[in-house]
Formats: C-alpha cells, structure tokens, sequence
C-alpha cells in the first residue's frame, strides 16, 4: 500500500530572486519547477518541460500570465498549465504562494517524511 501524500512547503528563495516577466529552475527529487513571476507580480510554478517536445519553459518568454516555449513558440497558460490555441497538451502545475517576500514551492512527500 502506498503512503499518502503531503505537501510540504519549501522556501525557495526571495521574490526579487525572479525577474518581473521571468522564472528560475527549482530543482526537486522528482524534476526541474519553474517558478515564474508576472510584471504584477503573481507567482505561478509548472513542471519545467514543454508538453510539446520538452523545452525548458523556465527559458521561456513571460507575457500577461503566459509563457513562450523557447524551442517552438508554444504558448502555455501558467494558471492551468494548457497549451493555448490550436496547441494541445498539458504542463504539470505545481502548488506556489508567496508569504511577505518569500516564495514558497508545494512539494509532495510522503506522510511520514512529513512529521
């Protein structure tokens, strides 16, 4: 039987430690995060693979609460994760938020590691 999941909360830095309009690379025993900032501020974290060929999103374009994918212009929602326009696919979102200037990941561990 498989332990149930948690989430643990991981400060991963200070949120002038992304550039309005940019992301940074987290990474995390099951792989690479994007953490990207928007020019209001928001904070939004997706797995850090295009759903299309694996591009690094976190080398991506920002524009309003999106992200260009550096190798072929996909365009992915970063609330959702989904491939916008005629595009399909699917980035993995991940849980984020921001107390005072930091900006803390959501990480699932299994029960016992998080006690």
């Amino acid at each position: 039987m498989t332990a149930p999941l948690q989430l643990r909360w991981v400060d991963v830095g200070s949120i002038a430690d992304i550039p309005r309009r940019g992301a940074r690379q987290i990474v995390t025993p099951n792989g690479p995060i994007a953490v990207f900032r928007t020019h209001d501020d928001m904070v939004f974290a997706i797995d850090d693979r295009c759903p299309h060929k694996g591009g690094p999103l976190s080398q991506g374009i920002v524009h309003g609460s999106a992200v260009t994918c550096p190798l072929h212009n996909w365009v992915i929602d970063l609330q959702t994760g989904a491939a916008q326009g005629a595009d399909e696919g699917c980035a993995r979102t991940r849980p984020v938020r921001t107390e005072e200037d930091r900006v803390l990941l959501g990480l699932a561990v299994a029960a016992e590691q998080a006690a």
